[in-house]
C-alpha cells in the first residue's frame, strides 16, 4: 500500500524498521501538464536502470488530458512496476 501524508520523524524511523533490507534509487521530477495537472516521473538507478515511470494523478478515471508524445504503454494495475515488487524483483532481471 501507498500513502501520501507527513509524518513526524519518530514514526518514520518505527515504519523503516519493519522494512525489508531493500531498496530502490530513483530519482524524482515533476513535469507540467494542461490543466493545472503534473506528471511525476521517476527514472530508476541500480538494479532497475533503465525503467521509467510517469505517474498523473487524475481528478477522475474518465478525465481527459492530453497525452504527451514521450508518455508510453499504460501500467496502471501492473503489479510487477509497484516500488515493493521492484525491490524484489528489479527491472534488470526482467
Amino acid at each position: 500500500f501507498e500513502w501520501e501524508k507527513e509524518i513526524p520523524v519518530v514514526e518514520a524511523e518505527s515504519l523503516l524498521k519493519l522494512c525489508k533490507p531493500t531498496g530502490i534509487e530513483k530519482t524524482r521530477y515533476v513535469v507540467p501538464a494542461d490543466n493545472h495537472l503534473f506528471f511525476e516521473v521517476d527514472e530508476f538507478r541500480g538494479e532497475n536502470k533503465g525503467l521509467v515511470i510517469a505517474e498523473i494523478e487524475l481528478p477522475s478515471e474518465d478525465f481527459e488530458f492530453s497525452r504527451p508524445d514521450w508518455l508510453g504503454i499504460e501500467v496502471t494495475g501492473q503489479v510487477k512496476y509497484y516500488n515493493a515488487m521492484l525491490a524484489q524483483n528489479p527491472f534488470s532481471k526482467w
